[in-house]
């Protein structure tokens, strides 16, 4: 996968963040790799959890199946962007 592509990715992740959680602009361009999502962010609870999910298969067209969504995955915004960029290069 080539660096624009990732990039691609990484834009799309933080426009679904922010449209998904309702964080600004300015915030979610802040994150590294290191921001904590889950437990970090008071906006993501249980239930953004699956819209956020859903609104990653929409818009990257992929499958996340069950199996694939552990603490770790939503740990970090660098993990759920390295899941990403994984699951569109499978595509």
């Amino acid at each position: 996968m080539t660096g624009l592509a990732n990039d691609e990715t990484d834009t799309l992740l933080r426009a679904i963040l922010r449209d998904v959680l309702g964080l600004a602009a300015d915030r979610v361009a802040a994150f590294d790799a290191d921001t904590g999502l889950f437990g970090a962010l008071p906006e993501l609870d249980s239930m953004a959890v699956a819209g956020l999910l859903t609104e990653m298969e929409d818009r990257f067209d992929i499958v996340i199946d069950d199996d694939e969504v552990d603490g770790e995955l939503l740990e970090t915004y660098g993990n759920l962007l390295a899941f990403a960029q994984v699951k569109r290069a499978a595509a």
